[in-house]
């Protein structure tokens, strides 16, 4: 005799949308309608609600008595372990499975699919096998004994963590499907997301009572289509089951961020859409472990040049570990400030003071304030990208496309005072004319703000005649080294060329990963600082001076510059190469530390996004770009290479014709540039 128990699958730590199963719905929460709704079978012997044993959980156990349900606690991870537990307790001889994310789900659907199961003797049965209904109406009815097959036989993490994978792939198991006469398969009614739960409470507003069946709700949403939100009949269905943990996280943060991250080139549409690992876990030397335990080797940004070093550099974390030990903030100042400025003071011998901020936007908005209270004009002459603040997006305000040939193309000056316009003008680098003569045109242009290299290296003394201008013209030369500071030389690239700026910036690396930039200047122009109103709370914490003097030391020791430009040229030549190699046409830019290549190809997006989704199979997060660290070693970059290979080969197949450029990719392409999500 079939004893039938109904197990429902809850948690709250859903990492899409947390705590969903006691969101309320109406005056019930999303638990209570799936139960109340599974109770209406006449077929079900025993409904018990299976949680996990994670603390996270409690407050469910709690609930669950509170409300008189049976409830049982199992593995967080190996969910299938905990279906079986709970089926043998209750001595289950077929099980119900449902999800907790479905408060529509139907008792007549899952009557019919016991009653199917019973009659034609079959060991599995469900409506998912080959879906036809809602997305929110899954049920499944399994022998215990198919459970019992399961349990004892699968291997994978995947199967041990969705249940039934095993039973609906092995061939020798009986198994059925209950199709409905019409496909609304595209129909969304689960709640996985925040935008599931908008169309919910939308719902659920109407009068839901007497709609048990799940064609009359059907009926309700059609006949009130105007008053619903349909925003989430949009995803696809059971993405989730595919999706690693840092991409639903990630789907959960566009939520609460707008445009999802703190900085845009994090963003996985500059990666691979939908299927970057997002957020990492932890990460050491050149390797980094994502939220599901998979670790890579970071070929690609390294913290976005943050990390010279490698990530967990073991003295500059030691150094960071003692400050925060004796205490990181104090109604005094920290001593390592003065330490620091005196350090990179002493590197540079035109320089004789000093400012630190945590962030580059925030040193290069110092040094412009300090530059215009010391000339006395506002106007300002910009080559390379400085940063988010209003005085450089400005520079769009006057042409849209102002900045497009300054690193990101399509900036947005949303937001930025119309007031501002004309003041900022964009010059370009190795055109010493376009400087010339913004400087000739305009009499009120006293500050020069530039990088001293980014993609392609100075000609023709182009920096020797900037400075010429710069003094001819009574100009502040700023030189914003937030990038490209201790990448070939221990200081300034600026020592490179032998050309020296009123003042300069320096971030990313000089921290190893810890916030701390630094703006220092000459003495005359510096002490202008004291005359404008230049202060932040956070520029005088302890942490970021102590891991930029520890990673100086390091820096100097090992002579990082020079292995960090070597290990770049080597990924250079690799890529150089196989372009060779497979006859494919690319331009290699930037520092030999700072690499990049573009595919010349009218595909080239798609190519970039192909090589970002092959290299992260191989466990590589790769793109067209290399900033190198000394965790890097040649070791790596020559099974970098080898692993690279198959990736052009590719590619020279769809350039030939050989293959189509839409087969390359398992989802869309990556985004160029800045680009509102929705």
């Amino acid at each position: 005799m079939n004893h039938t128990v109904a197990i429902i699958q809850a948690r709250m730590n859903s990492t899409r949308l947390p705590g969903k199963v006691l969101l309320d719905l109406g005056n019930k929460t999303v638990l209570d309608h799936v139960y109340g709704r599974v109770r209406s079978s006449n077929l079900v012997d025993r409904i018990v609600i299976a949680i996990t044993d994670s603390f996270e959980d409690d407050i469910l156990h709690q609930y669950c008595l509170a409300k008189g349900y049976q409830v049982f606690r199992g593995s967080e991870h190996d969910v299938l372990g905990r279906f079986y537990s709970c089926a043998l307790e209750y001595k289950a001889t077929r099980v119900v499975r449902i999800t907790a994310d479905c408060p529509l789900i139907d008792a007549s659907l899952i009557n019919e699919l016991l009653e199917l199961q019973c009659s034609d003797g079959l060991d599995y049965v469900s409506n998912t096998i080959e879906p036809s209904y809602p997305d929110g109406l899954d049920a499944e009815v399994f022998l215990f004994s198919a459970l019992e097959r399961a349990f004892i036989e699968a291997t994978s993490n995947y199967d041990r963590e969705h249940v039934t994978p095993f039973i609906k792939n092995n061939l020798t198991i009986k198994k059925a499907n209950l199709q409905n006469p019409v496909d609304y398969s595209h129909l969304r009614w689960t709640i996985d997301e925040i935008s599931d739960y908008r169309f919910l409470q939308s719902l659920f507003r109407l009068n839901l009572e007497g709609h048990e069946n799940w064609l009359s709700i059907l009926n309700l949403i059609i006949s009130n289509e105007k008053k619903l939100e349909l925003s989430n009949q949009k995803i696809v269905r059971n993405q989730g089951a595919e999706m690693g943990t840092g991409q639903k996280l990630y789907l959960r943060a566009k939520n609460v961020i707008p445009g999802g991250n703190m900085l845009l080139s994090k963003r996985p549409e500059m990666f691979l859409p939908s299927l970057w690992p997002s957020y990492f876990d932890s990460a050491k030397g050149c390797a980094v472990t994502d939220l599901d335990g998979n670790e890579f080797t970071d070929m690609c940004i390294m913290g976005i040049g943050t990390n010279s070093l490698g990530y967990g550099d073991d003295c500059v974390d030691s150094a960071v570990s003692v400050t925060v030990g004796k205490g990181n903030m104090s109604t005094l100042n920290c001593p390592e400030e003065v330490m620091l400025l005196e350090k990179l003071v002493s590197m540079h011998s035109w320089a004789g003071m000093g400012k630190l901020t945590r962030s580059g936007g925030e040193a290069n908005a110092v040094a412009l304030r300090i530059a215009r209270a010391f000339t006395g004009k506002s106007k300002v002459a910009i080559c390379g990208y400085h940063g988010w603040h209003d005085w450089y997006l400005s520079a769009n305000l006057s042409q849209d496309n102002g900045l497009d040939q300054h690193l990101l193309p399509g900036l947005s000056t949303k937001g930025v005072p119309k007031a501002l316009k004309g003041e900022v003008l964009p010059f370009f680098y190795n055109d010493i004319s376009s400087l010339e003569s913004l400087l000739k045109e305009h009499d009120n242009l006293g500050v020069i703000f530039m990088e001293v290299q980014r993609n392609h290296a100075p000609v023709d003394n182009f920096l020797q005649k900037v400075r010429q201008l710069a003094d001819a013209y009574g100009a502040v030369l700023i030189f914003d080294e937030c990038t490209s500071g201790f990448r070939e030389t221990f200081g300034g690239l600026h020592l490179k060329y032998g050309v020296e700026p009123d003042l300069a910036m320096f971030g990313k690396a000089l921290g190893n990963g810890y916030a701390i930039n630094a703006v220092i200047g000459t003495n005359e122009v510096m002490q202008v600082a004291q005359d404008s109103f230049i202060s932040s709370t956070f520029w005088t914490e302890r942490i970021g001076p102590t891991a930029a003097l520890a990673t100086l030391k390091k820096m100097e020791e090992v002579q990082s510059w020079k292995i960090i430009s070597s290990y770049g040229k080597k990924v250079k030549g690799v890529w150089s190469a196989l372009a060779e190699e497979f006859n494919l046409k690319i331009e290699i830019q930037g520092l030999d530390s700072l690499a990049s290549f573009t595919f010349l190809s009218r595909h080239s997006s798609v190519y970039k996004t192909f090589l970002t989704q092959e290299m992260l199979k191989k466990g590589y997060l790769a793109s067209t770009i290399f900033y190198a660290s000394t965790a890097h070693s040649i070791e790596i970059i020559d099974t970098y290479g080898e692993a690279l290979r198959s990736v052009f080969e590719c590619i020279s197949e769809v350039e030939r014709g050989l293959k189509d450029s839409a087969e390359l990719l398992d989802a869309e392409a990556c985004h160029q540039g800045f680009k509102r999500l929705n």
